[in-house]
């Protein structure tokens, strides 16, 4: 079938992030980037757009008008990847999906509990699909926790250990250049910082691993670096549906850790232990004590984890890969929307859903962090 076509909103000069989502829907070759607005200064959104060697009249002014224009075209992009701050991320998401074209968000996916019910309904409602880049998940270790916890080789989850912390935010008077000048300001990033770039992470990648829903949190949410307005540190103890408990801890305070997410999934038939900086194997912890480790690329990943894998066993694979198995997942469903040939089996890959329960749980935290850290039903 024809190549899809994109767009993106966001991603212009001195961002990081949305390079790495063109660099990643690169991987697989799914996707072509044909249009985009850039920065919210006409001028940055077009140098961005003839630096990366698109037609001048596809590098719009602002996103409502990317959205009408792209939706009226014959030749029109078949999905927008949003790379802006958290605030602007829900009305982006709204215009677009109301013009009927098909989305990517980066995560948290918005502010409110109310904006992500919005978006949920009307991706129902337009019948257009929605990844939210929880990028994580893409990792086909991530995807092989899942599919051994899914096949009932662990048991009964009874307790989750997760981890994610970074020290780039460390020290006083530092806000992290451009990528943390926005993360650490209310009015961009909305009530949260801590929590919404890593926590949410965490809680999905619980989430995802395990299948399990949380039924009620105790959250702490700390500022610990003096003259931050918002959390550097977070404490999340959480009950699931199953009975297990966890531990979530999220950190931009700790020196040493550069990307440290690392989930320990304890069953009653063993334990699963995974870290992103070390992503090309999985550790499996027989009921015996018995340890063994599955390496990506080698016979002992499961077919639906194996297939994402781009190289043969001791080339590494990293961040972009991961990323860019998420975006192969959302193309493979989107060609089949066009073929007529989609069923909802086929999404492997975090939902608008996931993004509106990461939204929840943040809400849920901050309301046990106000209330003196209480319990909260989710």
């Amino acid at each position: 079938m024809k190549k899809l076509t994109y767009g993106m909103v966001g991603g212009g000069p001195g961002a990081f992030i949305g390079d790495a989502h063109r660099r990643s829907i690169a991987v697989d070759g799914c996707a072509e980037l044909a249009a985009g607005c850039f920065s919210r200064t006409p001028e940055k959104s077009a140098q961005t757009g003839a630096e990366l060697g698109l037609d001048p009249e596809r590098c719009y002014a602002s996103y409502e008008e990317m959205a009408k224009a792209e939706a009226a075209r014959e030749d029109g992009i078949d999905f927008v990847v949003i790379v802006t701050p958290n605030v602007s991320h829900h009305p982006i998401a709204k215009a677009f999906l109301e013009a009927g074209i098909h989305v990517s968000c980066d995560k948290p996916l918005c502010l409110t509990n109310e904006e992500a019910e919005e978006l949920v309904q009307l991706a129902k409602d337009k019948d257009l699909l929605f990844l939210v880049t929880y990028t994580y998940m893409g990792h086909v270790t991530a995807k092989q926790a899942r599919e051994y916890i899914k096949a009932g080789k662990l048991g009964k989850v009874r307790a989750v250990m997760a981890e994610y912390p970074q020290g780039w935010l460390a020290f006083e008077g530092e806000n992290g250049g451009k990528q943390g000048e926005w993360r650490t300001d209310p009015k961009q990033s909305g009530g949260v910082n801590c929590l919404g770039d890593l926590g949410t992470h965490i809680e999905n990648a619980v989430a995802t691993m395990t299948g399990l829903k949380i039924r009620r949190l105790l959250a702490k949410l700390d500022v610990v670096v003096p003259g931050r307005v918002l959390d550097d540190n977070d404490y999340v103890m959480v009950e699931f549906d199953n009975g297990a408990t966890g531990m979530f801890w999220s950190s931009q305070i700790a020196i040493g850790h550069d990307n440290s997410l690392r989930v320990r999934i304890y069953g009653t038939e063993g334990s699963i232990e995974w870290f992103q900086e070390d992503c090309e194997k999985i550790t499996i912890i027989e009921k015996d004590g018995t340890m063994i480790e599955r390496h990506r690329g080698n016979g002992g990943i499961e077919p639906d984890a194996a297939r994402y894998g781009h190289l043969p066993s001791g080339h590494p694979e990293g961040w972009f890969e991961a990323m860019g198995n998420l975006y192969h997942s959302f193309a493979e469903c989107l060609q089949a929307k066009k073929a007529g040939t989609f069923t909802p089996d086929m999404v492997d890959f975090p939902t608008v859903e996931d993004g509106a329960e990461g939204v929840k749980f943040v809400h849920c935290c901050l309301e046990s962090t106000k209330n003196g850290n209480i319990w909260v039903e989710m």
